[in-house]
């Protein structure tokens, strides 16, 4: 037998309007609790598949970056070749110390100084995000990221630069970094750098030629450390000077255990 609504609830206007927002609320909240779940789930996978990618480069050479496939994508190839950190020049390791990231031993991933400076030049100048990146970052960024120049890679680089900071010794961070950095069109690392540019081994290389090869790291698609220009000759000039100046300790890059 059907159960009859009461005139009252007939007649009144709102009782169907408040069944349906009941309705409404309850939907919204189902969503919600999906789309909770959902974030959840990627964070949670994002935070395992990084921090196994983190260890597992601790000991193992990363097979690639980003940065190698999407050059080869664009037509430039991919030249590498692993070699160790003790297969390679001390003369390099100074140099690009020299070059990139003269407080490498002394800092924890961030050199906040520059950080600073970079960040009043942003806010005074015009608008470009201004570079102060340690070799720690630029590792974590060649390793796990996409190139680019805007705050959800920085936010992401910060991210996997205390990671690496924290799982990795100060000797594999620059061991990987002089293994996969672009050192040219197609080419990565120092051993194929060196190949390619001065026809020798890694091992062999002198003090004149690490700097050059450091000198072209800022823009290694438009610069030749075999064939240098005004500006290499200059940069590496300034590395060569600042080269005895490093706070570095043997082995390279930082003393045993770091």
């Amino acid at each position: 037998m059907l159960r009859q609504m009461s005139p009252d609830r007939r007649n009144d206007p709102n009782a169907p309007a408040a069944v349906s927002d009941s309705g409404d609320t309850r939907r919204r909240k189902s969503v919600l609790r999906r789309l909770g779940r959902l974030a959840v789930c990627c964070l949670s996978g994002f935070l395992i598949l990084s921090l196994t990618l983190v260890m597992l480069y601790r000991y193992v050479p990363p097979p690639a970056t980003p940065l190698m496939l999407l050059r080869s994508a664009e037509g430039y190839g991919i030249r590498k070749s692993w070699r160790p950190l003790d297969k390679m020049s001390p003369a390099l390791v100074r140099a690009v110390l020299a070059s990139e990231d003269q407080r490498f031993c002394l800092h924890f991933g961030f050199d906040w100084g520059a950080i600073r400076t970079a960040w009043e030049q942003y806010q005074s100048g015009d608008g470009e995000l201004l570079g102060a990146s340690t070799i720690s970052m630029q590792t974590a960024k060649n390793v796990f990221l996409w190139p680019a120049r805007d705050w959800l890679r920085k936010g992401f680089e910060a991210y996997f630069t205390t990671l690496t900071e924290l799982a990795w010794s100060k000797k594999r961070i620059i061991e990987v970094y002089l293994n996969i950095i672009e050192w040219g069109p197609g080419i990565y690392g120092a051993e194929a750098a060196a190949q390619h540019y001065f026809h020798k081994p890694a091992a062999k290389l002198g003090a004149n030629e690490a700097a050059r090869l450091a000198a072209v790291l800022p823009d290694p698609l438009d610069r030749s450390a075999s064939r240098p220009d005004d500006d290499v000759l200059a940069r590496s000039a300034f590395i060569l000077r600042q080269m005895p100046r490093l706070p570095v300790r043997l082995p390279l890059p930082c003393g045993a255990g770091l």
